[in-house]
């Protein structure tokens, strides 16, 4: 709806609601929205419109219900990672703004679902993102202090495994000992269930080792992401990471409700506002702040590929200090990726850490491809593997390469390992690619 259109409605509603009463407009304004709005627009009468910021493109149409654009998942065709048949809506926003993210939305208020959203911006203030607070002075955890130092870090990521005792997860911690700086544990990755990450990241600080834990906002509400970011500060966790999620189709319960009540720009901005500002998204304050190092995740390779850079721009202002990227493969397209990082200054505010996968066969690299949205391999990398007499011992390789050629890159700060099933072959690539030093930085533990 054009501005002056739009004026001339809320005018009307104001008025007829002076004369009437909010509560006897409720149901019939409700009802026109929720015809007229969903033929126009595919509204999903969440009660807070975001039309009039997103080029009357729905973001609620989003499976995720993203407010703060597009989740890294999206397929090489743009469409949803959750749903095939349909195009990303964001995507179609992106477009319908001239290719460019409207600023950072309010959080929703579910009070308002399918309530009249016309009534609510007619008579009520304009909601607002929640304002950020200023950063705060803090002493620099041990992954933090080599970023800013200046080191080329390595960080690897691991599953937290099922074993109710941790025995999986220290297990495949201690092959990765002296040879990464930090180690990821993921938050129920692909919709498994899996030992929780906060539980995992506080058994890996505790045996000495530099943890970070991975937070998705798919299993939680606003409630309970604040408490475990509480929580993980608590239990000495130095570094979280905010991801929006994978969707729960995928997992061992498709069945499950996802929550996704917030997205991970709202989650990076949560934790600075607990750390920073010393409260709850509420406003009520902390006995004691947080002091964990914010990271977040990018996929340089998802379309639309020219917003990504704009997606992380919006993650760094919500506090994001260090990002991982989805695996690099595709060098060229990463290069320009970084070409527009640097253009937008991003590279000094944030450390930009480039995801490294090891993919031991032809055969995984087609069906990570092919099955996993957001991946790109070039045809180059599956042919080569597929040629290789030890393909394993191809893939170390090509790991080898592509961390020297990242190192290359003005603005990238480390190089994040995605071995999964592989973790033996972390000292090897390592060492193979000239980062060999004793980066364990391990307490002593009593």
């Amino acid at each position: 709806m054009s501005s002056t259109p739009r004026r001339l409605m809320l005018t009307l509603v104001r008025r007829t609601a002076a004369v009437l009463g909010r509560g006897r407009l409720e149901r019939p304004l409700g009802w026109a929205e929720r015809v007229l709005k969903k033929r126009l627009f595919g509204c999903r009468m969440c009660g807070q419109c975001a039309l009039d910021a997103t080029g009357l493109g729905c973001p609620m149409r989003c499976p995720k219900g993203l407010r703060n654009g597009p989740c890294g998942g999206v397929r090489s065709d743009g469409t949803c990672e959750l749903d095939a048949a349909m195009p990303c809506a964001w995507k179609d926003i992106w477009s319908r703004l001239g290719e460019r993210l409207p600023e950072r939305q309010p959080l929703l208020d579910h009070r308002r679902a399918g309530r009249s959203a016309w009534l609510a911006e007619a008579l009520d203030a304009k909601p607002a993102a929640p304002e950020l607070p200023p950063d705060r002075p803090l002493p620099a955890g041990r992954l933090a202090a080599k970023l800013a130092a200046g080191e080329f870090v390595v960080t690897a990521e691991i599953g937290p495994g099922t074993a109710a005792d941790g025995s999986a997860l220290l297990a495949q911690a201690e092959r990765l000992g002296q040879w990464v700086d930090a180690i990821n544990v993921t938050d129920g990755s692909a919709a498994h269930c899996a030992l929780s990450s906060m539980a995992a990241a506080a058994l890996l600080s505790r045996a000495g080792h530099v943890a970070v834990m991975q937070m998705t906002c798919r299993d939680r509400n606003r409630i309970a992401l604040q408490n475990d970011l509480l929580g993980a500060a608590a239990l000495g966790i130095e570094n979280v990471v905010c991801l929006t999620g994978d969707g729960v189709l995928a997992g061992d319960h498709p069945e499950a409700k996802p929550v996704f009540d917030l997205d991970a720009v709202a989650l990076v901005a949560t934790a600075k506002t607990l750390r920073d500002g010393g409260r709850f998204l509420s406003g009520r304050a902390l006995a004691v702040p947080p002091g964990y190092f914010i990271g977040a995740v990018d996929n340089p390779f998802a379309p639309p590929e020219t917003a990504r850079v704009q997606r992380l721009a919006a993650k760094v202002a919500a506090g994001a200090q260090f990002v991982q990227t989805q695996y690099v493969f595709d060098l060229e397209a990463f290069a320009l990726y970084m070409e527009r990082i640097r253009a937008a200054g991003l590279h000094r505010r944030c450390h930009i850490i480039a995801g490294v996968g090891l993919v031991p066969s032809a055969r995984t690299a087609r069906w990570l491809a092919h099955k996993v949205p957001g991946v790109r391999i070039p045809d180059t990398v599956v042919t080569r593997l597929e040629q290789a007499a030890d393909p394993l011992a191809e893939a170390s390789a090509l790991a080898v390469e592509l961390i020297s050629a990242l190192r290359r890159i003005e603005g990238v700060a480390g190089v994040h390992l995605m071995f999964h099933h592989h973790l033996e072959k972390v000292a090897e690539v390592v060492e193979a690619a000239g980062l060999t030093r004793d980066r364990s930085g391990r307490r002593e533990v009593a």
